[in-house]
């Protein structure tokens, strides 16, 4: 595949989110560097509205666009506009879509989809979406009949704010340390809770005609408070689609959540139809339930610039020097205080932040022994 300079054009960031760490940032613009680099664009800094651009824009948002006419009027239509995705309303770019509500009459945003949710009932873990007290503490009691539950705001990245129910007096003293407003907008989500857990990282990013699909682990760590947080992914990396990737020689854990992976994509494309993204990740989770037996299930979507994107940049660098290799590995790593950078990491981000303190952030490129 060619990687000749496109038609004149500029990348640019497009910070989003509500609170955005300087960290993250600042690895933001570095990446979008490097995608300016292999589409042969110029990067432009963040998008300033009253700027006249030279051509195309290509945006890197730090969030999901949330609405259709921001959407247009960012000049976003497709796949091919940024790296991330759009939906119609806030709650689709949430975990809340990934389980049902408890009730037919159950308290729902405008646009809810109950057919996702049966659509994606056996690739998920038992678990339901509330959108107000009343429906929490019914979907609680009946989780809590099988075990403890795990309560997860919404809105909160890296597993924080997420906590372990074994009673209905800790789910009220938890429901109360909601923001009213985003309960009602965007839900909390109450999942049966795992032991032993580890995280598979299952995902496409389709970028300059280039498509790569991915699994991969995450790793976690200890931030500066001691709170057990996202500390990096390894990825396996191949050019192709979801296919392609189980042509390899996958462990039966990983096979399920790559087809896990495909269900939920499947069924968000299809049942949010305005929704569109070029870089989709999805979290599977793998542990043993309250009975005793493993279960496996998607914990949740990122359809925006993500903890692992570097490691995705990586690997369409790779592919687009060499495009007849077909798998890599490439990997990010966040490391929190003062931790020796990992041997043969470039560095995006290293020193204080002023909202988590010292942390260094890093990618690597590593060799594949496996077979096709």
């Amino acid at each position: 595949m060619s990687n000749s300079p496109q038609a004149a054009g500029v990348v640019l960031t497009y910070p989003n989110r509500r609170h955005e760490p300087e960290h993250e940032r600042v690895v933001h613009q570095q990446l979008a560097r490097r995608l300016a680099a292999l589409r042969g664009l110029v990067f432009g800094g963040d998008f300033d509205p009253q700027a006249v651009y030279p051509g195309p824009r290509y945006l890197v948002p730090s969030g999901t666009i949330v609405g259709l006419d921001l959407a247009h009027a960012l000049g976003l239509r497709h796949e091919d506009d940024l790296f991330g995705g759009v939906v119609p309303s806030p709650f689709i770019e949430t975990k809340a879509i990934t389980h049902p509500l408890i009730s037919a009459d159950a308290h729902a945003p405008a646009g809810w989809s109950a057919e996702f949710c049966a659509r994606v009932r056996d690739s998920v873990l038992p678990g339901f979406t509330a959108f107000s007290p009343a429906d929490a503490r019914q979907a609680a009691a009946r989780l809590l009949a099988d075990g403890p539950l795990r309560l997860k705001p919404v809105l909160a990245t890296a597993g924080r704010g997420q906590r372990c129910i074994r009673a209905l007096d800790e789910l009220d003293e938890a429901l109360a340390a909601l923001d009213p407003a985003d309960f009602a907008s965007c839900g909390v989500v109450l999942e049966a809770n795992l032991d032993e857990v580890e995280t598979i990282s299952v995902g496409q990013v389709r970028f300059a005609g280039r498509l790569i699909s991915y699994h991969g682990r995450q790793r976690l760590t200890r931030d500066n408070q001691g709170e057990e947080v996202y500390g990096g992914s390894d990825l396996v990396v191949v050019q192709g689609d979801f296919a392609a990737l189980l042509a390899l020689a996958l462990p039966e854990p990983v096979r399920l959540a790559v087809a896990q992976a495909q269900v939920y994509d499947q069924a968000a494309a299809e049942c949010f139809p305005a929704f569109f993204a070029s870089r989709r990740n999805y979290d599977v989770a793998r542990g043993r339930a309250a009975d005793g037996q493993w279960r496996s299930g998607v914990l949740e979507q990122s359809w925006r610039i993500g903890g692992a994107s570097s490691a995705e940049v990586a690997a369409l660098e790779v592919f687009a020097a060499e495009p007849t290799r077909q798998v890599v590995r490439a990997a990010s790593r966040e490391l929190y205080g003062r931790q020796p950078r990992p041997a043969g990491a470039s560095v995006l981000f290293e020193g204080e932040d002023a909202q988590v303190g010292l942390i260094g952030k890093y990618v690597l490129v590593q060799g594949y022994a496996g077979e096709l």
